[in-house]
């Protein structure tokens, strides 16, 4: 097997200590950090992403293969950042205020990173002006909502609200996501896009950075 190949198996089945050492040992070759992920990483989280609709994978092989994919990223990101590569796009994104959970919001982040995205999470409770100040500072692309609590969702379109107040609204696109939610609750509050698993949402950021 090839080192792309052995990387692509390592994240497939979650492989966190495999990851680590052949992403080492190539990019150790002067193996080029962009062709790792996009011939290795994005294919294997995509076949995972396959395995999870598919009820071949749940929750705990899609967040073993992430984990392994990230633990690969924090070698891989340097070298990028030293060669001037540019991201596919920059998102912030968080749990909104009031809900404590991350496990779904984590997956997201880690699938976005390993598809190429520059990625700033702001963990959990975030209130909306700490989304907008999050946004203008990074100047994202890019706005990521999770909530898992029906009480919660208020939070997504007052997080809306304070992005136009800002007069943010215009150039960043919000995906929203988390269990309660809906495409008509996304579109209830003016949201760009709804994805329903950590995979829909790579696929929805994508469409987005192309809209």
């Amino acid at each position: 097997m090839t080192q792309v190949e052995k990387l692509y198996d390592a994240i497939v089945k979650g492989d966190r200590d495999t990851a680590v050492a052949v992403t080492g040992e190539a990019l150790g070759r002067s193996a080029d950090p962009q062709i790792l992920i996009d011939e290795a990483m994005i294919p294997a989280m995509g076949e995972v992403g396959r395995r999870f609709e598919n009820d071949e994978y749940f929750v705990p092989e899609l967040l073993l293969s992430a984990r392994a994919m990230k633990a690969a990223l924090e070698l891989i990101n340097p070298k990028l950042r030293a060669s001037g590569a540019a991201a596919k796009g920059r998102v912030v994104l968080g749990t909104v205020k009031g809900d404590l959970h991350d496990i779904g919001k984590n997956l997201v982040s880690a699938m976005l990173e390993g598809a190429g995205f520059e990625v700033t999470d702001l963990g959990t409770d975030v209130a909306p002006e700490q989304f907008a100040e999050a946004v203008a500072e990074h100047d994202a692309d890019l706005l990521g909502l999770s909530a898992l609590l029906t009480v919660t969702m208020p939070s997504m379109r007052a997080t809306i609200e304070a992005l136009e107040k800002a007069g943010l609204r215009d150039r960043v696109k919000v995906l929203v996501g988390g269990a309660p939610l809906s495409d008509a609750y996304a579109d209830e509050i003016a949201a760009d896009a709804y994805a329903d698993n950590a995979n829909s949402a790579v696929r929805a950021a994508q469409q987005l950075m192309e809209s």
